[in-house]
């Protein structure tokens, strides 16, 4: 069996007196694709930022790459893409640029970008399609083009770990199927990927498990669940895993 490169055991958080997780387990080994999935405000994207160590846990430990959390250093191991935000953060970029700061973790500041720097950008952009837009400025793209960037950034660092958080989110569809086709490099390369969604669409293929958050605990933890009723649909796109006590009506959009 491969080594684990995420383990949470028993993680607790808690906003202002409002529990968000409750002893919370998961274990994510190298090599898989697990998928976090649950309605808004389960508890989702929370357990995710506690596994980076953005959230500060109330009780339980989190674990990378064997070490715990709040020794672990080698963040360059590491790709996040946070939730819907935008590429160019105001500050005028080209979308090589930003891509290339994808490099500062495993170079470092001071070390100007060399010959390897350049070609993971360079691929980076080829396995995200945006190749021919690398000297265009990041406000002329569109949101799902923005996003993209975003994940060609992570991709640019050779993660072993992409932890995503909604990548797809609002994005169009030829900007979902692009960003599966770099997932699905990334992982046939030996990667590892943690991601929060809603509905996976293209991803869906390419995930081994789904974890699915409901009130702040781990309902399901197995198979992506088949839609079922009208989320079963042609034209309904979403991933709706029911878990036995959720409420009628948690999963509508």
């Amino acid at each position: 069996m491969n080594a684990p490169v995420i383990a949470v055991q028993h993680a607790a958080v808690g906003y202002d007196a409002r529990t968000v997780l409750r002893d919370v387990s998961l274990t994510v080994t190298a090599g898989e694709v697990v998928a976090v999935l649950g309605a808004n405000g389960s508890g989702k994207s929370t357990l995710i930022r506690a596994v980076l160590g953005l959230v500060p846990l109330s009780a339980g430990s989190v674990t990378l790459f064997g070490r715990p959390l709040r020794r672990f250093r080698q963040w360059e191991r590491i790709g996040y893409v946070p939730q819907r935000l935008g590429a160019g953060g105001g500050v005028p970029a080209t979308v090589r640029e930003v891509v290339a700061s994808g490099r500062l973790a495993r170079r470092g500041i001071l070390r100007p970008p060399g010959a390897a720097d350049r070609a993971a950008v360079d691929g980076a952009l080829r396995a995200v399609g945006l190749a021919d837009r690398a000297d265009d400025a990041v406000a002329t793209l569109s949101g799902g083009q923005q996003q993209r960037a975003l994940i060609a950034r992570a991709l640019a660092g050779h993660p072993e770990l992409l932890v995503l958080d909604e990548p797809t989110a609002g994005v169009d569809a030829t900007s979902q199927e692009a960003f599966a086709g770099a997932l699905r490099e990334f992982v046939d390369g030996g990667g590892t990927v943690l991601l929060v969604a809603h509905e996976l669409g293209p991803l869906r293929p390419l995930i081994d498990r789904a974890v699915v958050v409901h009130a702040g605990e781990i309902c399901h933890d197995g198979p992506v669940p088949e839609p079922a009723g009208h989320h079963a649909e042609p034209d309904h796109d979403h991933v709706h895993p029911h878990c036995p006590d959720e409420p009628v009506g948690l999963w509508s959009n």
